[in-house]
């Protein structure tokens, strides 16, 4: 693809394997999970190499720059070099893990069912809301 070439989000992330099928992507783009340039796109929008995305996809929130365009989806070596994360973005998510890792460190699931007290304990730790 030459320079100007330009490719629309929902195919760019499914080539990129950030989402298995192209409707999980659309969905994404639809559901507010993905921006570029820090504003919410639609699925049709066509990004360009340069761009800059925002991708939350559970816990991961990614930003990411755009390298290389690509409307097939190949290998994951191949997927890897259309982007590069950002070393804020890769800091903020492997500290993000960190936590959640410690939170759970102390639960030990028993073989019985918890208690008021214990059920108290767990929703400390992973309230209900989220």
């Amino acid at each position: 693809m030459d320079a100007s070439a330009k490719v629309r989000l929902d195919k760019w992330l499914w080539a990129a394997r950030f989402f298995k099928t192209r409707s999980l992507a659309k969905a994404a783009i639809e559901g507010g999970k993905v921006h570029c340039g820090g504003q919410r796109v639609k699925v049709a929008k066509e990004i360009g190499v340069g761009d800059a995305l925002t991708v939350r996809r559970g816990f991961d929130k990614l930003e990411v720059q755009v390298l290389a365009l690509s409307e097939r989806r190949g290998s994951a070596a191949a997927a890897a070099l259309l982007y590069v994360e950002t070393a804020a973005s890769r800091a903020a998510r492997e500290q993000r893990a960190a936590d959640r890792k410690a939170a759970l460190a102390g639960f030990r699931p028993s073989d019985h069912k918890p208690s008021k007290k214990e059920r108290r304990q767990l929703q400390r730790i992973k309230p209900l809301s989220e």
